[in-house]
């Protein structure tokens, strides 16, 4: 079917009709639109004004449709409906090879970023999207298909599984120590500190250690990725989750000093009950994996 454009009305009059008409309410209409009474009402004025036919009638404290107005308004029906399914499928196409995760920017530059080139070469039809947050998500009200979550492994209403221990320890860059074997405690705990601000665990676990860097050897980053980035150049010692220094540690870019060993806290993979979608039940055995 061939359409002149140019002889429609604008979608929006069209859209702002269509919701008055389901609602019967300029007021109903509005809410369903997230705009105002008024934008509404002028769309409408704007549509019949273009079809040179009146639409809506006001009746009491309510309004009717014209003749014409019922004759658009299921038309519109029929219209917006196949629109909103041909989106909705288009949507649910996209997301049947993509995965979105909810994770920490720490544990998404320091664990996954080193592991994911090997998933992608395993998977390249996988489209993988990030979402770095501090938040505890909803991952039905978030749209968020997995979420790598710190803790005891109890959460109502998901899946939790295993990933990696999150144990804390305390490292050093090898500038900072000196050489030879690592320093006796006494010793290292008087150096200066890098902690992270939005990791105050790291501050909390040292307390419960004994260790309470003063503040003039204490410097503190927005992040646990500057944190650990600072560590590593030599101007402090740091107090983080081994899962994080892992790389580091292996590589001899930072020292263990002191490790609780500890099988939690802990990373867990989070999944939605019933998850049945086959890219997110990949990508999730794939982080079990790798961990």
């Amino acid at each position: 079917m061939n359409i002149d454009w140019t002889h429609l009305p604008s979608l929006t009059a069209l859209r702002a009709f269509a919701a008055v008409a389901q609602s019967r309410s300029f007021s109903g209409a509005a809410r369903g639109l997230n705009v105002t009474h008024a934008a509404v009402a002028q769309q409408v004025r704007a549509l019949e004004a273009h079809l040179g036919v009146g639409l809506v009638l006001r009746e009491g404290r309510g309004l009717v449709l014209t003749r014409e107005g019922e004759t658009l308004a299921a038309s519109l029906d029929d219209a917006f409906g196949a629109m909103a399914k041909g989106v909705a499928a288009v949507i649910d196409r996209g997301r049947e090879t993509s995965v979105h995760v909810s994770l920490t920017s720490g544990f998404a530059a320091q664990w996954l970023m080193p592991r994911l080139r090997h998933f992608w070469a395993a998977h390249p039809d996988i489209a993988l999207t990030l979402h770095p947050d501090t938040r505890v998500v909803d991952l039905r009200r978030d749209g968020m298909d997995v979420a790598i979550r710190y803790g005891m492994g109890q959460w109502p209403g998901v899946q939790a599984e295993y990933l990696t221990s999150a144990r804390m320890v305390i490292a050093g860059a090898p500038s900072l120590l000196g050489p030879g074997p690592a320093p006796p405690r006494d010793i290292w705990r008087n150096l200066p500190w890098v902690l992270s601000i939005d990791w105050p665990e790291g501050r909390n676990w040292l307390r419960s250690r004994g260790i309470d860097p003063p503040e003039d050897m204490l410097t503190e980053l927005p992040s646990e990725e500057l944190a650990i980035g600072a560590a590593r150049e030599g101007l402090g010692l740091i107090a983080e989750s081994h899962a994080l220094l892992e790389e580091d540690l292996r590589l001899g870019r930072l020292i263990l000093l002191e490790d609780e060993g500890a099988r939690l806290p802990a990373y867990f993979c989070i999944t939605q009950p019933g998850q049945d979608r086959r890219a997110v039940r990949i990508f999730a055995r794939w982080l079990i994996a790798a961990a």
